[in-house]
């Protein structure tokens, strides 16, 4: 396997196995967020369970997050690199096309520091998009 992929995990306290491996690997070469199924559907014959507590690992450990887009389909997708166990730093757009129903990080463009009232705790923010890609507009 890419000696790259046994490094990330390392760098993030995954130790590596040939599934982590297998995943890591899918989710490198995707450019939009990818769900369960979808995943469980490219690495076939898998075992979707273990897919699925893969991918809880990687989310633990800083490595992915998960993207809730309205589909009903958790979808995940890889972490800017600050991210560390579960203490995820990637305050970014989503934005999930209408038409072809990718989902994609927009890291380029921050979340706005929401002010709460007092005694409120923010624990996450999510901010997502809907529209049309530049793909399915052209």
């Amino acid at each position: 396997m890419d000696q790259n992929i046994e490094q990330i995990l390392g760098a993030k306290g995954v130790k590596p196995t040939a599934m982590r491996n297998l995943v890591l690997d899918l989710l490198l070469k995707q450019k939009t967020a990818v769900s369960l199924a979808e995943m469980e559907k490219e690495l076939s014959p898998v075992d979707r369970i273990t897919v699925y507590r893969t991918l809880k690992t990687f989310e633990e450990h800083g490595l992915v997050h998960s993207v809730e887009d309205g589909t009903g389909a958790t979808k995940f997708a890889l972490c800017d690199t600050s991210c560390m166990n579960a203490s995820h730093q990637d305050l970014h757009i989503h934005f999930h096309c209408i038409r072809c129903k990718s989902t994609v990080c927009l890291p380029a463009v921050s979340i706005p520091l929401i002010s709460l009232p007092d005694k409120y705790q923010r624990i996450e923010t999510e901010l997502l998009v809907k529209g049309v890609c530049p793909d399915c507009a052209g």
